[in-house]
């Protein structure tokens, strides 16, 4: 519900589930009772089965982890909306969250007649348009609403699934979807089963208001970003007769200030019924009984025909539309041309296209733009829909570049595909990683899960996705050149995203508001009966790092090793104890290196080697580290090694290389500073550790232009001569790896000595500070920050359950006071934040995301919580269980175990600190909480970091709050 993805329901399959080389079948069985098909060889081991009513449940069992992903999907999403009101999917999905005539109310036969008087008046005002009398009415809204909210108990749903220690509960829509999500234990899959028949049975629209207010904050968020004001534009030109194109998924602001829940009711009967939606599982689960408990929770649902959404074919694009758009955000090309629909033969070769243009390593716009740094960066991806597809292409330029020119060289590389000027073989090297790709997905109850979703959603044969890797062997050259050749011409839509301000921001007004109740510690009869329902307590798994991982030595390198049993893939890291904040050219180093050859190989057929054994490596570099990550197939382990260490050792200096990397980086830097979300982030470092502070610790511009290739690749060279440690997980033992390793990675006798790091003491405020900068914007973005004390092990299990409680989830007090009750934000937390060092102070971090004329009222409203924490009994309790259902579940595994491991280690641990929290957490009480709020937070200064228009958000206003100081951005970024 709070995070969505305008692509999330457009996203092109481009890797599916395959045993290679195998015949692809649908086949009958039957089990526990129940028919269902299933396609043979597939690793998922999905059955789908169809019951009585329609409703398609999906099934795909294993047992890694006692979790389960869960999804219900619906197939309707914004292609459906009705045009007098855009946006209606969406809403509805928000208010599936708000409860039934069974959950969210204390009292249904009181709620309800004031829920029909707010019925009534919606629809009153929506048919109203003298603005006074519209005012009239919304105030009767706001007073009936008010008595109606007395009978209702917020968030009763995110608190059902909290209890039974769900996590991910959200959901999305998109053009042909409505997903919602929640990761659930095992012992609870009866409860949640329970829980969703309910909530698709009669759900009930209520705190409509207030949730129609955070709607409008997200509508307000989209308005300042700028890559929706791109995608927009793009689509409405591509598709200018189809609801992909003339249709938003959040709706017009005329249609948002003008909601009825009539419609709404109307949307939820024609396209929430069984023969249109899915209940999707992936993970720890019986099967059979998963499905028995399905059918009979869902049995009330009847089925009823789904009317099909009809539309006009587009026109051909017969010359290309280019179209301009401004906003403070970088400068950027997005480019499309249209794509057969999942629904058609030639959907297979289109999926293909985007990784034949850019797959990372070695398509021809990653080979002769991006490796030969023609541009600042660039992408394509084909995006399938049921009626339409469409290749996307994103590009931003280098310095001193424009806009017309980056267009030209997509262009160009759309011409060498449909001239066939790439290798020929490419395409069993995209064969071979979409192979790797299949492993990776299939290792994640979430992987699978998603896919079998977008299947259904995006209604394509299961088969087909089963067999796509061995389908698309079958493809030629040819093939792809002429499909490029028939769909690739002057048929694309292009938009320039130019710097400048908006004058045309169509902004939401704020309503007048009065805070509804929220009956927080309040609970309905049927979540009792929910929690009452018996579960089997899963026991906790803690890492014992004696005897969870291995260690090893190489020469003076330390090895820690984690075996793979599950499948082929390899993950090798060599971490490097040296980092930026020891050497602040060794991250341009890093970056230098993937541009380099050798005096045998060019960069390009690097790239292409690597990606022709479906392998890769990268170097980064953060503040105290710089990692070298090698990964793939086993198989092509030494080969892989081989590669990246033959480059280490006779990397080349190419001047003409650097040169274009500096003017990538200054690029890059500019764009960074109009990025808000950048910007936030280096005033929260400002905040935190003051005028010079880790995140304007860089080169400067002059510093940048100083450096020299020979300096670089010197680093490069020598950054194995730096204390090291060796991170393995893969199929080899430890034996086979430091053999393998020794002849291929030399460790030297003695570490050299590297520059000390640069240290940035953190500063705890001693009053009320303001850090303003000016952004254009609708909204304005608050954070509270506050260093506190130097780390303490024994405060950890005491800070975890008072994250919950506070302001970690959407079941706490900052959620449901600041969103729910005052309808001031969509997005609002509040968390006390954990150092990585056990040198490293905690902080307090509180964020509020309002429009401007809301920004007094979130102010107040967030320092009345962190003044004054009020006790609601049943939500302590809750956060105290969540967080003991979180770590029972709770698996670490993988390279993850050693990673936990070093993270422990900077912390001066030498346990699993989840195995003292599991075991002191029944013991804290709300006086203990309470007590850690009044010592660290409440009456206490903060640093209040906003980002807003100047225009919206007047100096004199902030200097109320504190000791106002407006900070350039030349000051919070160092260049």
């Amino acid at each position: 519900m709070l995070k969505r993805n305008l692509f999330l329901g457009i996203s092109a399959i481009a890797s599916s589930l395959s045993v290679f080389g195998q015949n692809y079948q649908w086949k009958e069985a039957e089990s526990g009772g129940y028919a269902y098909r299933y396609v043979t060889n597939d690793p998922t081991h999905a059955r789908f089965y169809t019951l009585k009513n329609g409703l398609t449940v999906i099934l795909s069992p294993t047992n890694k982890e006692p979790r389960i992903q869960c999804y219900v999907a619906v197939r309707a999403g914004s292609k459906t909306d009705p045009a007098t009101h855009t946006g209606l999917a969406h809403y509805l999905e928000h208010l599936l969250f708000k409860g039934t005539d069974k959950y969210g109310t204390l009292d249904w036969a009181k709620e309800k007649v004031e829920l029909d008087k707010i019925d009534a008046l919606y629809e009153k005002y929506n048919k109203t348009k003298d603005p006074e009398e519209r005012k009239k009415i919304y105030k009767e809204i706001d007073r009936v609403s008010g008595i109606a909210s007395q009978y209702a108990i917020a968030n009763e749903y995110d608190k059902m699934m909290t209890s039974m220690g769900a996590q991910g509960t959200n959901a999305f829509t998109s053009f042909e979807q409505t997903v919602y999500t929640d990761d659930v234990p095992s012992n609870a899959l009866n409860k949640y089963i329970a829980v969703q028949a309910e909530r698709f049975r009669n759900p009930v629209l209520r705190i409509f208001h207030t949730e129609l207010e955070a709607v409008y904050e997200e509508k307000n968020r989209s308005l300042d970003n700028d890559g929706s004001l791109v995608l927009e534009t793009l689509l409405a030109n591509l598709f200018q007769k189809h609801n992909y194109g003339q249709q938003t998924t959040i709706g017009t602001v005329e249609h948002l200030k003008n909601p009825s829940l009539i419609e709404i009711r109307k949307y939820f009967n024609t396209y929430y019924v069984p023969n249109n939606m899915a209940v999707i599982l992936s993970g720890d689960f019986n099967p059979d009984t998963a499905i028995a408990t399905i059918d009979k929770a869902f049995s009330y649902m009847k089925h009823k025909e789904v009317p099909q959404y009809t539309f006009e074919k587009e026109a051909p694009i017969t010359s290309p539309i280019i179209k301009e758009v401004v906003g403070p955000d970088a400068e950027s090309v997005t480019l499309a041309y249209r794509l057969p629909s999942t629904q058609e033969k030639e959907a297979l070769l289109a999926n293909l296209i985007g990784s034949i243009l850019t797959n990372g390593k070695a398509g021809l716009i990653d080979l002769n733009l991006v490796k030969k740094q023609k541009l600042l960066r660039a992408s394509a991806y084909p995006y399938l829909l049921v009626d339409y597809g469409m290749l996307y292409i994103s590009a931003a330029p280098s310095q001193g570049q424009s806009l017309d020119e980056v267009r030209k060289l997509i262009i160009n590389e759309i011409e060498n595909l449909k001239k066939g000027n790439f290798d020929n073989d490419l395409l069993p090297s995209i064969v071979n990683n979409f192979k790797k790709d299949v492993i990776q997905d299939a290792e994640t109850y979430s992987g699978r899960a998603n896919m079998l979703m977008r299947a259904f959603t995006s209604k394509i044969d299961w088969r087909d996705q089963v067999a796509y890797v061995n389908d698309i062997q079958k493809i030629t050259k040819k093939d792809i050149v002429d499909f490029a050749n028939k769909y690739f011409g002057d048929n694309y839509v292009a938009v320039y995203k130019k710097k400048g301000e908006r004058t045309d921001v169509e902004k939401i007004e704020k309503p007048a508001i009065t805070p509804v109740e929220t009956n927080a510690g309040k609970q309905s009869e049927f979540v009792k009966q929910i929690q009452a329902m018996p579960s089997t307590p899963v026991a906790p798994v803690f890492l014992d790092y004696n005897k969870d991982m291995q260690k090893g030595k190489l020469g003076k390198a330390e090895v820690l090793y984690v075996q793979n049993k599950d499948n082929d893939l390899f993950r090798l890291n060599f971490r490097y104890k040296m980092g930026s904040l020891n050497d602040l050219k060794m991250a341009v180093a890093a970056q230098y290196i993937q541009f380099l050859g050798t005096d045998k190989k060019s960069a390009e057929q690097i790239s292409k080697e690597f990606y022709k054994i479906a392998s890769s490596f990268r170097v980064t570099t953060n503040e105290e580290y710089t990692y070298v990550t090698i990964e793939g197939l086993q198989e092509n382990f030494q080969a892989a090694v081989a590669l990246y260490e033959d480059l280490v050792l006779h990397a080349k200096v190419d001047e003409q290389a650097l040169q274009s990397l500096k003017a990538r980086i200054v690029k890059y830097r500019t764009d960074v500073k109009a990025n808000r979300n950048q910007i936030m982030q280096a005033l929260t470092s400002y905040a935190l550790y003051g005028p010079k502070n880790k995140y304007n610790h860089a080169l400067s511009n002059a510093q940048l232009e100083a450096t020299t290739a020979e300096e670089l690749v010197d680093r490069i060279k020598k950054l194995n001569e730096v204390e090291q440690t060796i991170i393995y997980y893969g199929p080899a033992s430890l034996k086979q790896l430091t053999q393998k390793l020794a002849k291929l990675h030399k460790v030297p006798t003695e570490f050299a000595q590297v520059p000390p790091a640069q240290r940035f003491e953190q500063l705890t405020p001693t009053q009320n500070k303001v850090l303003f900068t000016d952004y254009e914007m609708v909204q304005a973005e608050t954070r509270w920050v506050r260093n506190t004390d130097t780390y303490n092990p024994a405060e950890t299990t005491l800070i975890r359950v008072f994250n919950n409680y506070f302001g970690g989830s959407m079941s706490s007090l900052v959620f449901q006071t600041i969103r729910e009750s005052k309808a001031l934000a969509y997005s609002t937390y509040g968390t006390y934040r954990i150092p990585a060092k056990k040198e490293d102070k905690y902080y307090m971090l509180a964020y509020v995301g309002a429009q401007a004329d809301k920004f007094q009222e979130a102010i107040s409203a967030m320092n009345e919580l962190l003044t004054t924490m009020p006790e609601i009994p049943d939500n302590f309790q809750l956060a105290k269980g969540q967080l003991k259902q979180d770590i029972q579940t709770d698996r670490i595994t993988q390279d993850n175990i050693i990673f936990s491991y070093l993270a422990a280690q900077q912390l001066g641990l030498k346990e699993d600190i989840r195995k003292k929290v599991y075991e002191q957490v029944d013991k804290i009480t709300f006086k203990d909480i309470q007590a850690f709020h009044n010592k660290y937070l409440s009456h206490k200064p903060y640093t209040y970091v906003i980002l807003a228009s100047e225009k919206r958000l007047p100096k004199e206003e902030l200097q109320k709050i504190g000791e106002f100081k407006k900070v350039s951005l030349e000051e919070l970024f160092g260049f």
